[in-house]
């Protein structure tokens, strides 16, 4: 029995069970980290392809609706193709997933989203309609402090406030 007992082992003992615990708790994270990336990159993607909808059915709307008129403006109708082959750019496969997608074409999203949005506004002004998106809220912004204008809780938010600047006088003296 004493032959079997290695001194060496009681020396590293501490440090055996804090690499086999790591190798276990490392193993148990990336699992759980798997699980709630997937969970997170659907809801992040849900929520930015329900805005790249809406601009998209916007534009379609629009189109048609200039289809049927004789006379178009031609700022607005550039706006309205302008904006569906932005929309057409935006990926509609994980970038990231490499069977998906070559890694030659690396697109930013983010800049893509900017500039669609930016359409979007450009549209609105040559339409003469407001910007009306409405983003959820999510609960962890819930302050529990008011944010409508009457001070009630909006369930919704809007992603551009624009009424505030409209109601903001300009330097010049001049109120839009």
């Amino acid at each position: 029995m004493a032959e079997d007992f290695d001194l060496e082992q009681l020396v590293h003992l501490e440090q055996t069970f804090y690499d086999a615990g790591y190798t276990d708790g490392f193993a148990h994270g990336r699992i759980h980290g798997l699980i709630e990336g997937r969970a997170l990159g659907r809801e992040k993607g849900f929520e930015i392809w329900e805005e790249i909808g809406f601009y998209e059915g916007f534009a379609l709307t629009w189109q048609a609706i200039y289809a049927r008129q004789p006379d178009n403006d031609q700022r607005t109708v550039h706006h309205i193709k302008h904006l569906l082959e932005l929309i057409q750019q935006f990926p509609r496969v994980n970038p990231s997933d490499p069977q998906s997608y070559s890694l030659a074409e690396e697109i930013d999203m983010e800049k893509l989203q900017r500039l669609i949005r930016s359409r979007y506004k450009a549209l609105c002004a040559c339409l003469g309609v407001r910007p009306t998106l409405r983003a959820k809220m999510s609960f962890a912004d819930d302050t529990g402090e008011g944010d409508g204008p009457d001070g009630r809780q909006n369930s919704t938010r809007q992603v551009w406030a624009l009424e505030e600047d409209t109601k903001r006088p300009t330097t010049h003296g001049l109120s839009f």
